[in-house]
């Protein structure tokens, strides 16, 4: 999980740590910026007033927190898909006008170095959730999963061994993001095309094919945590 963005760019060989420090999940307590109104009724952000959008609908105030908790995933994990797509974009512009072998080597090197020093701290203290959300968002940032970004750029059987070692962690680098099939990933975009407007993130345009206007008109703009209650409630009784 913790060297997905590192593999994605052929910047590391080694993908796990498990005895590296991770942060816990925990949600979020301070919730003001939310208005609940009752069940079924329309809580609002108080970010601008104009909004392209249906605005939010959840089932109840305590729903907020979850997705809260959610949206500070997204936002701390967005910037590494990002540069995943540009570093991408830039090794292999480069890549193409580069014939010697030992050259393209050693370019692909530059950029390992480069990344391992600037983001290898932060990304060993994320989460299995901030993995999968970047494992998605690496998909939809530069339109390949990481399994076949690490195919081919390295080979084949790099990717299916890096894949199993996901799966010890119940990742998956061959994840699709899929926004009008997959709730998560509804949650995860309608995050991001939100924070796009209002100037949280910066936009970088997904290279997949889908139309979000329509999706979010289609489930009214319904917010459905439940699968974040599940997992807090079994995260709960572990302790």
């Amino acid at each position: 999980m913790i060297y997905i963005l590192l593999l994605l760019l052929l910047l590391t060989n080694s993908f796990y740590g498990i005895a590296q420090k991770r942060e816990t999940d925990s949600l979020p307590k301070n919730y003001e910026d939310y208005v609940f109104l009752k069940p079924g009724d329309t809580l609002v952000i108080q970010l601008n007033e104009f909004s392209i959008y249906p605005k939010q609908k959840f089932s109840s105030s305590e729903d907020v927190r979850y997705y809260l908790w959610l949206r500070s995933k997204v936002f701390r994990v967005y910037p590494y898909a990002k540069l995943a797509s540009q570093r991408l974009d830039t090794l292999n512009n480069r890549l193409k006008r580069i014939d010697s072998k030992s050259k393209r080597k050693s370019y692909t090197k530059l950029i390992q170095n480069y990344v391992e020093g600037e983001f290898t701290d932060q990304l060993k203290k994320m989460t299995k959730t901030e993995g999968r959300i970047l494992i998605k968002l690496i998909h939809r940032q530069t339109g390949k999963t990481a399994f076949e970004n690490i195919k081919v750029l390295r080979s084949g059987w790099n990717a299916f061994w890096h894949n199993t070692k996901a799966n010890f962690f119940k990742l998956s680098l061959k994840d699709e993001y899929q926004p009008e099939f997959v709730n998560e990933d509804f949650l995860i975009e309608e995050i991001l095309q939100r924070a796009f407007q209002n100037g949280f993130l910066e936009l970088q345009n997904t290279k997949l094919n889908f139309d979000f206007s329509k999706v979010i008109f289609e489930k009214k703009s319904k917010i459905n945590v439940e699968e974040y209650k599940i997992m807090f409630a079994k995260m709960k009784k572990k302790k």
